[in-house]
């Protein structure tokens, strides 16, 4: 079992930047891909960044390439979603996510997730 909390959310005016932190535990989490997904109203969740165990490889929606950044510290059970120069279409929730495979971006691959933290951005 692997419990999520994730923190960082909040309101920000474009062109702004937000760290979002999601931790976990569990004593397996270093061999767990980890994933943030978004879900705005009215449309379906869409994951924006995934991060294999050993942060060997990486994916990224295509909108958010160049502003976003998924890392993890493995040694404090946390992993990380640094979003520069946000934009009003990243207004969503976002949720943390963990998955005992490779990483994968659909939302049905993911056993654990999070409470979600709003990030708001305002133009």
């Amino acid at each position: 079992q692997v419990q999520l909390v994730e923190s960082g959310g909040g309101l920000v005016q474009a062109g702004g930047s937000l760290r979002l932190s999601c931790a976990a535990s569990g004593r397996t989490f270093s061999s767990y891909a980890m994933a943030w997904f978004r879900q705005a109203p009215g449309k379906e969740r869409e994951c924006v960044a995934a991060i294999s165990w050993a942060s060997a490889s990486t994916y990224y929606l295509d909108s958010v390439k160049g502003r976003f950044t998924i890392s993890r510290e493995n040694a404090k059970n946390t992993v990380y979603l640094q979003m520069n120069n946000l934009k009003p279409g990243d207004t969503a929730v976002y949720y943390c996510a963990a998955r005992s495979s490779l990483y994968g971006a659909s939302p049905g691959e993911y056993a654990y997730w999070g409470q979600g933290t709003q990030v708001t951005v305002s133009s």
